[in-house]
C-alpha cells in the first residue's frame, strides 16, 4: 500500500485510540472502586445503550472481517456463518437474557452457585469461561495482524507482531483503568462507527451494480471461477461426509455457543432490571440482523469487483476482503477515494477489534477474580481486593493471548471464532440450561457438565486438522490428527450434556429443592433480584 494509504490509516487509528483513552480516563476518574462499578458500570445503562453495546460486543472481527472473506471465497457456505451468528440470538432472548439477568450478578458461576456447593461450582465455570475467552481473544488478535499486514503492504513480519502486542497492551488499559463503564461507551461508539460503514459500503456495492443483486450475485460467481457451484451449497462443506458433518457441528457451535459466551452474558448485568435485559437483546437482534443482511452484499461484492485470488492473494484466509473492497470502491489504489476510503474501513476495523478485545478481558479477569481467586480463599474476598485481581488478571490473560495469537496468526478469523463458540457451548449452555430448569441439578452434575464439555472439545481441537495434519494447520510439519473434523460441537456438545445428566444421576447429594424453587422464583419473577 502507498504511503498515503498508511499515513491516513495511522490517522485515524491514532484518533479512535485518542478517543477511547479518554474516555476510559474520564471513567477512571469518576468511579468509586466497588465490584458492581468495576463488573456491571453500577447497572446504570438504558436497553437501548447496552443493546448497542451487546451489538458492539458481538460484532467482532469474525464478522466484519473474517465471515465477509469467507463469503468472498466461497459464496453460499460462507453463509452460513452469518445464519448460524444471528440465529442465535433467538436461544438469548427467549431461554436466557431475563433469567440471568435474575439469578446472577457478574459471572455465569453466579447463575448456578446459587444452588450449589459454591467452591467447585465456581472453579469448574470460571475455569472454562476462562478458556472461551481466551480463545475468543485469539480470533481478534489475528484479525489485527492482518489489518496491518495488508495496510504495510505484507511486508513487515515485526511490524504485524507488534500491533498485536500493541492491541493486547490497549485492551488491558482499558479493562484496569475503566472497568465495564469504559468498555461500555467504547463498544457504543465502536457499533456506531462500524454499522456507520458497512451502510456506506453497501451503498456504494448496490451502486455500482445499480441496485440489481441478482447482477451482483452473477458477477460474483463468474468472477469466483467456481461459476453457479459459488451460489449453491457444498463448494466449502460439501465435499464428501466429512464436510458435511463439518458443517452441523459448526452450526451447532454457532447457534448454542451465544447464550454460553462469558462476554455477553455480562452484559445482562449492566442494566437495573430483567426486563431491560430482554429490550437490549431486542435492539441488539435489529442491529446484529441489519449488519448481517450487509455482509451478503459486502462479501459478494468483494468477490465479484475484487476477485477471490486477490483476496487469497492478500490474506489467504480472506480477513481482507473488506479493506480490498474499500479501496476499490473509492477508485483504486492510487486514488484520493481510494486511499481515504480504505483508511476509513482500516480504522473502523480496528476499532472493531480493540472495543471486542476488552470486552472479552473484562468478562475472562470478572471470571478469575469474582470465581476462580474468592473460591479460592478460606473467606469470600473483600470487593476492593477483588477488583484489584481482575485488574490484574487482566494483564496475565493479555500476555496469553497475544501469545496464542501470534502463533495462530494465517488462520481465518471466522474460523477461530467457530472453535470458542464450540467450546461454550459444549461447557457453559448444558450447566446454564440445568441449573435454570432442571429440579433434581446437582452439584457433582454442574461439575461434570462444565469439565464433560471443555475437555473433550479441547482435546477435538488438539486432535484435529487445524493443530496438525494439512497445509494450513498450526503445526503443518507435524500430524497427530486422529479426529476428521474441524470444529468438535458435534461431539462435546452432546457430551457436555450428557456428562450433566450422568453426573446427577449417580450423585449421592439429594438435589436442593428449595433453592431450586428459590431460584425459579426468582428467575422468573426477579424477587430477590440483585
Amino acid at each position: 500500500m502507498s504511503g498515503n494509504h498508511q499515513t491516513l490509516a495511522l490517522l485515524l487509528f491514532s484518533a479512535f485510540v485518542a478517543v477511547t483513552l479518554a474516555i476510559t480516563t474520564w471513567v477512571s476518574r469518576n468511579r468509586h472502586g466497588s465490584a458492581e462499578e468495576f463488573y456491571a458500570g453500577g447497572r446504570l445503562f438504558s436497553p437501548m445503550e447496552n443493546g448497542f453495546a451487546i451489538s458492539g460486543d458481538y460484532m467482532s472481527a469474525a464478522s466484519f472481517l473474517g465471515v465477509t472473506g469467507l463469503i468472498a471465497l466461497f459464496g453460499y457456505d460462507g453463509l452460513l456463518y452469518v445464519v448460524g451468528f444471528l440465529v442465535a440470538w433467538l436461544v438469548v432472548l427467549f431461554l436466557v437474557a431475563e433469567l440471568v439477568r435474575n439469578c446472577g450478578r457478574f459471572t455465569l458461576a453466579d447463575v448456578v452457585a446459587s444452588r450449589m456447593s459454591e467452591r467447585p461450582v465456581r472453579i469448574a465455570a470460571g475455569t472454562s469461561s476462562v478458556t472461551v475467552s481466551v480463545l475468543y481473544l485469539v480470533a481478534q488478535m489475528v484479525g489485527a495482524g492482518s489489518l496491518v499486514a495488508l495496510l504495510l503492504g505484507g511486508t513487515s513480519e515485526a511490524a504485524r507482531n507488534w500491533t498485536v502486542i500493541g492491541v493486547g497492551a490497549l485492551m488491558v488499559i482499558y479493562v484496569s483503568m475503566g472497568g465495564m463503564r469504559a468498555t461500555t461507551w467504547i463498544q457504543i461508539v465502536k457499533a456506531v462507527l462500524l454499522m456507520g460503514g458497512a451502510i456506506a459500503l453497501t451503498v456504494l456495492v448496490l451502486v455500482r451494480f445499480h441496485g440489481d443483486f441478482n447482477q451482483l450475485l452473477r458477477s460474483a460467481a463468474d468472477r469466483s471461477g467456481h461459476g453457479d457451484a459459488f451460489l449453491a451449497p457444498g463448494l466449502r462443506y460439501g465435499g464428501d461426509w466429512t464436510a458435511r458433518f463439518d458443517f452441523i457441528s459448526l452450526g451447532l457451535a454457532l447457534v448454542l455457543g451465544t447464550a454460553g459466551l462469558p462476554h455477553i452474558l455480562s452484559r445482562f448485568y449492566t442494566v437495573p432490571t430483567a426486563r431491560a435485559a430482554r429490550r437490549s437483546v431486542v435492539w441488539a437482534i435489529g442491529l446484529i440482523g441489519s449488519f448481517y443482511l450487509m455482509t451478503f452484499v459486502l462479501g459478494f461484492g468483494a468477490a465479484a469487483i475484487v476477485g477471490p485470488e486477490a483476496v487469497r492473494g492478500s490474506n489467504a484466509a480472506g480477513n481482507t476482503a473488506v479493506p480490498l473492497l474499500a479501496l476499490d470502491l473509492g477508485g483504486g489504489a492510487n486514488s484520493t477515494g481510494g486511499t481515504v476510503l480504505f483508511a476509513i474501513v482500516a480504522a473502523i476495523a480496528f476499532a472493531t477489534i480493540l472495543a471486542v478485545v476488552a470486552g472479552i478481558t473484562l468478562a475472562s479477569s470478572a471470571s478469575v477474580a469474582h470465581d476462580l481467586y474468592a473460591s479460592m480463599r478460606r473467606r469470600r474476598a473483600k470487593p476492593r481486593s477483588e477488583v484489584a485481581v481482575a485488574r490484574t488478571a487482566a494483564v496475565g490473560i493479555g500476555v496469553v493471548a497475544i501469545a496464542l495469537g501470534l502463533l495462530a496468526r494465517d488462520l481465518n478469523v471466522a474460523f477461530l471464532v467457530g472453535l470458542a463458540f464450540a467450546v461454550a457451548a459444549s461447557a457453559n449452555l448444558p450447566v446454564l440450561l440445568y441449573s435454570l430448569f432442571w429440579r433434581g441439578f446437582t452439584t457433582r452434575g454442574a461439575v461434570w457438565a462444565v469439565y464433560g464439555g471443555l475437555v473433550p472439545a479441547l482435546v477435538l481441537v488438539l486432535l484435529s486438522p487445524v493443530v496438525s495434519g494439512s497445509p494450513e494447520s498450526l503445526f503443518p510439519s507435524a500430524d497427530f490428527q486422529y479426529f476428521p473434523l474441524q470444529n468438535p460441537g458435534l461431539v462435546s456438545i452432546p457430551l457436555g450434556f450428557l456428562a450433566g445428566w450422568l453426573g446427577t444421576v449417580t450423585s449421592a447429594e439429594p438435589p436442593d429443592e428449595a433453592k431450586h424453587a428459590e431460584t425459579e422464583v426468582r428467575s422468573l419473577t426477579g424477587a430477590g433480584a440483585v
